[in-house]
């Protein structure tokens, strides 16, 4: 089985839409689709959608939803993370060392504006003969 993609409902479209061209930029994503409610952005085709519901309640502290993005380095972890700040997240998590269920990684923790929990992770080079999680 594979995500094909997954979307965030966000109160404001357009400075939500601010936080993610600069984060998504850092991974090498960008705008691929937009229509007047909803924003897809992509590296080939729109795998992560904004969708505009002004009338939503604040997303709570407990809801569980959290999203992990994969980037290819400890520096770009970084730089996610500094753009996040930059453009209207919270820290909720600085950048480092952590330990996984299956094997250490590097990563951070920041909420988009409207509260949602991003995750932004990159593994180590495995040694010969091992694999790192997928």
């Amino acid at each position: 089985m594979s995500i094909d993609h997954i979307s965030v409902a966000v109160k404001d479209l357009e400075k939500s839409a601010a936080f993610y061209d600069a984060v998504f930029d850092i991974l090498g994503m960008r705008r691929i689709a937009e229509r007047p409610t909803t924003i897809g952005y992509g590296k080939r085709y729109p795998e992560y959608w904004l969708n505009a519901r002004p009338d939503m309640q604040d997303v709570a502290e407990d809801t569980g939803i959290h999203i992990c993005l994969r980037a290819r380095s400890e520096e770009i972890v970084s730089a996610f993370y500094d753009a996040a700040l930059a453009s209207g997240g919270t820290d909720n998590g600085n950048p480092g060392p952590r330990q996984g269920e299956l094997t250490d990684y590097f990563g951070a923790f920041v909420k988009d504006p409207d509260g949602n929990k991003i995750e932004v992770v990159t593994f180590p080079v495995p040694e010969e003969g091992k694999s790192c999680p997928s």
